[in-house]
């Protein structure tokens, strides 16, 4: 982990996919996982861990069952909070921005790279929903198994993804004596960020 400052970019995209592939190389597990925080009804925070599944000078993609928690509570408050961890280098990165829909070519896409019971598992969960036992979901997957035999595996509808589009993007990185470093780049227009470093 290096102890030089860190030095601003005029691409925090950039930035941070240069960081997400130096911790593809060196976390063991999931480098991509991110807290995902949300708002309830009440205005109260929610939050969970999440995969990032796309990433480009548009946003950050995820994707999940619209049905679920975090899907109605994205529907009725259409802003979140991202935060990646990465223990072994020390760092992390904070994302604000509000929140779209992907397309369904996005959707598409991305169901059809799923492993075939991940696919059949999505149609068998009522995610976030009470359950009465383990059974019951397995019961429920192996129907989807017997319904759907072979390969083709439709994307139900309530299954997509979401895109937060970042306002905000901070960078922390672990200085010597606590005095750690952070760069806040806040977007002033499509193209154009400000960039301020903050006290740790």
């Amino acid at each position: 982990m290096p102890d030089e400052p860190l030095q601003c970019d005029t691409d925090p995209i950039g930035l941070f996919q240069r960081w997400l592939a130096e911790a593809e190389a060196v976390e063991p597990n999931d480098p991509n996982a991110m807290a995902l925080a949300t708002a309830t009804h009440e205005g109260l925070p929610s939050v969970r861990m999440v995969l990032l599944k796309g990433l480009d000078a548009r946003g950050f993609v995820f994707y999940t069952n619209k049905q679920s928690r975090k899907g109605e509570e994205l529907a009725a408050n259409r802003h979140a909070g991202l935060l990646f961890h990465w223990k072994s280098l020390r760092r992390q990165v904070r994302v604000e921005g509000p929140v779209e829909d992907v397309t369904d070519a996005e959707a598409d896409a991305y169901f059809a790279s799923r492993s075939r019971n991940s696919r059949l598992g999505a149609i068998a969960s009522d995610q976030s929903r009470p359950l009465a036992d383990r059974a019951e979901l397995e019961g429920r997957l192996a129907a989807m198994q017997q319904r759907y035999p072979d390969d083709d595996v439709p994307r139900p509808s309530h299954w997509s993804g979401y895109r937060v589009l970042p306002d905000i993007i901070e960078f922390w990185q672990d200085m010597p004596h606590r005095l750690h470093d952070r760069l806040v780049y806040r977007r002033e227009s499509e193209a154009s960020w400000q960039t301020t470093r903050l006290y740790p």
